[in-house]
């Protein structure tokens, strides 16, 4: 059971606007209410990411001769995870704000940062992969286009994730710093998101013609599996994208959420929190 609130706008710690939409639990805790339609499109998302990683195995398996380390199966560790890591969790880290309405703020932090650390990790495993299988090949590394933008996909991702780090989670950041770069840390968020997803295509195309070649045009059954993934990986990138871009599915910012960012800012910087 929930009980709405409401309070004026000079009566909410004395600082700042009251939010909209706040309740009470049967605790006393404040929460807010989820948007009807969020959870609908998050469970979408969730369904296509994991359909997308399933079928990446599925081609791997049917048409590639599975996964194996010390093989020649050894590439094929790198698109899948890849489709784990750089796909499914990244959104998934992207989502986090979205799905987490009313958890403390730093626990929030914590999950989001976590999941870009394992999106990372697996992404880390998939590169050595390809390298190490074109080495004992005698394969030339970094020549094509897919190459170019997976190694700046990889090293976006981890100098955003280090400065997000910093600012965010590391506790020597004011709160000034961290107010200015929260837009852009969003914005490059999405972007190397928005990278991932076409440097996966890349590859996916690489691969069919690689090994198809001319019988690529005449619908091969890899082929078409191939594309229905391509699909499936435009899909999970439109759907998060559509989710993260909906402002008023934003999580809102909290009454004491506002209130100690006010206190720190004024601890650390000596400002007054009416000057906002």
């Amino acid at each position: 059971m929930e009980l709405l609130v409401s309070c004026p706008r000079s009566r909410l710690f004395l600082w700042g606007a009251c939010p909209l939409n706040l309740g009470l639990s049967m605790e006393g805790r404040a929460t807010v209410s989820t948007p009807a339609a969020l959870p609908y499109y998050v469970a979408f998302s969730q369904l296509l990411g994991l359909t997308l990683v399933a079928m990446t195995g599925a081609w791997l398996g049917l048409y590639r001769g599975g996964i194996a380390w010390e093989s020649d199966l050894q590439f094929n560790v790198h698109p899948l995870c890849m489709a784990i890591g750089l796909i499914f969790l990244q959104g998934d880290a992207l989502l986090v704000y979205r799905v987490f309405r009313n958890e403390a703020k730093r626990t929030t932090k914590v999950l989001h940062g976590m999941l870009h650390v394992s999106a990372l990790t697996i992404a880390l495993v998939g590169l050595v992969a390809v390298f190490d299988y074109h080495r004992k090949k005698g394969y030339a590394d970094l020549y094509s286009l897919h190459s170019w933008c997976g190694i700046l996909v990889f090293v976006l991702y981890f100098v955003q994730w280090l400065v997000g780090f910093s600012f965010f989670l590391f506790p020597g950041a004011s709160f000034s710093l961290r107010s200015r770069y929260r837009a852009s840390h969003i914005f490059f968020g999405a972007t190397i998101f928005i990278l991932s997803v076409g440097t996966a295509l890349l590859g996916l195309k690489e691969a069919l013609l690689f090994k198809l070649g001319a019988k690529y045009s005449l619908f091969e059954p890899e082929g078409v599996l191939a594309n229905v993934l391509g699909l499936l990986l435009a899909c999970f990138g439109g759907v998060v994208l559509y989710i993260l871009t909906r402002p008023d599915w934003k999580r809102p910012s909290q009454a004491e959420e506002q209130a100690l960012s006010m206190d720190f800012k004024t601890l650390t910087e000596g400002d007054s929190p009416g000057s906002q």
